[in-house]
């Protein structure tokens, strides 16, 4: 009997062991996935806290919720164009360090305001700026220094990797920032986020990344407009951005009112709500683990437009639930969903996009697409606070949904994306921009 459980242990330890090209076999790469977990561990308390601080703390309502939301959208819409321009002629890593440094500070002003008895809702108001504003630089900076670790033609696999990582967070973090902002308050909870914070910048410091070669330094607006033109020329890029940005617009709606069911239709507690975003991670893991042999096997463009269906859906659910145990398991239902979803879109379309930009552009190709795809995320965020305003919370969650299935049925008729059936070859991605722009 012993004999016969040490072979079965050892057949699962077995299985547990890395391939031998696997990518965290490279320190690197492992050094920048452990920062992206400590980091997302720390997004799941700001995912919850400055919301619930709104919600319960400060009595928002779902139009001040829509505005809290779109604060944090509109640096995209103001600064992501020139950022790019700026970040191809500088190194990505350190900015990505700053932007970490940065986030730690703003999200610790919000307990300082509580504390100070300075907390209200344009205080948070200016706090989600801050958090936008830093995400429009250091996140395109994070994204361009993937390609700088993993070969590109191991984009898919490493993205996947990456929402592993955010994944695992997602899962042990809602319930563990739950019961922090049930003893501790929303506000106070956001200094846990701040030390992970630190904390991930502690671990990128040091990393060695091949910058490769920088854009020469042509006129700020030429330089600009050579990005954008370069986006424009590309059929998949200009199908993606539209897409993706339908697809924004929803989520950005969705997000103004999906506390608010929670902690006001359903009447969850801060704790409560946490254990139900676990539904969150458990989607978003399972997806990371199979996003990969998805997009190998029906092709990244399809892949991508499930994840849109796939979240769609989720909305439609808990549109349509009732209060009480099952609205509750619609929530926790909706928020796997959304992880899968968003897993399986996100992780092609980071892919595809940098797969087919040449190294010079793709601080500009990042932020030029950041903006195409955010940018709708504005009127999403005050659509959905007016629709939760004046025909219930519920009714945002709807629109989300409907016009969500509509994007994905409109898109799989794509023949750019349908017919997509993997990466594009090392050739086309090295060749000068207007080939390039032509897929």
């Amino acid at each position: 009997m012993s004999s016969s459980l040490a072979i079965h242990l050892r057949a699962r330890l077995q299985r547990l062991r890395l391939a031998p090209n696997d990518l965290l076999r490279d320190a690197v790469y492992r050094r920048l996935w452990a920062s992206i977990f400590i980091s997302s561990l720390g997004g799941q308390i700001t995912l919850l806290a400055v919301p619930l601080t709104a919600a319960a703390l400060l009595n928002a309502t779902p139009t001040q919720m829509g505005w809290l939301t779109a604060m944090e959208t509109l640096p995209f819409a103001l600064f992501s164009l020139p950022s790019g321009v700026w970040l191809d002629r500088v190194r990505k890593l350190p900015v990505y360090i700053f932007g970490e440094l940065m986030l730690a500070l703003a999200v610790a002003s919000v307990p300082l305001a509580w504390w100070q008895g300075w907390l209200s809702m344009p205080w948070l108001y200016i706090v989600a700026f801050l958090i936008g504003f830093i995400y429009t630089t250091a996140g395109s900076a994070a994204q361009i220094v993937l390609t700088q670790i993993v070969a590109r033609d191991r984009l898919v696999e490493a993205h996947a990797k990456n929402a592993l990582a955010s994944s695992a967070a997602e899962v042990t973090g809602p319930a563990a920032a739950g019961a922090l902002i049930k003893i501790t308050g929303a506000p106070l909870a956001l200094l846990a986020d701040m030390l992970l914070l630190l904390g991930s910048a502690a671990i990128l410091r040091g990393i060695q990344v091949e910058e490769g070669p920088r854009h020469k330094k042509t006129h700020f607006w030429r330089a600009m407009r050579i990005g954008m033109g370069f986006v424009a020329r590309n059929r998949l890029l200009v199908t993606m951005g539209l897409v993706v940005g339908a697809f924004q617009l929803c989520n950005q709606c969705a997000l103004v009112v999906q506390i608010l069911v929670a902690t006001r239709v359903l009447g969850l507690s801060e704790n409560e709500v946490g254990l139900c975003y676990v539904a969150l991670g458990v989607g978003t893991i399972s997806a990371s683990s199979t996003g990969h042999t998805l997009a190998r096997r029906i092709g990244p463009g399809r892949a991508l437009v499930l994840g849109i269906a796939i979240s769609a859906v989720g909305w439609l659910l808990l549109a349509v639930a009732p209060a009480g145990p099952l609205g509750v398991a619609a929530f926790a239902l909706m928020l796997c969903l959304f992880g899968v979803g968003a897993v399986f879109m996100f992780i092609n379309f980071l892919a595809l996009r940098q797969a087919v930009t040449p190294t010079p552009l793709l601080g500009r190709m990042t932020s030029t697409m950041r903006w195409l795809i955010l940018l709708p995320g504005l009127p999403g965020a005050l659509i959905g606070g007016w629709l939760g305003e004046h025909l219930g919370l519920q009714a945002a969650l709807g629109f989300s949904g409907c016009f969500g299935l509509l994007v994905a049925m409109l898109a799989i008729r794509v023949p750019v994306l349908r017919d997509l059936r993997s990466l594009p070859g090392l050739a086309e991605r090295e060749l000068a921009p207007s080939v390039v722009a032509r897929p």
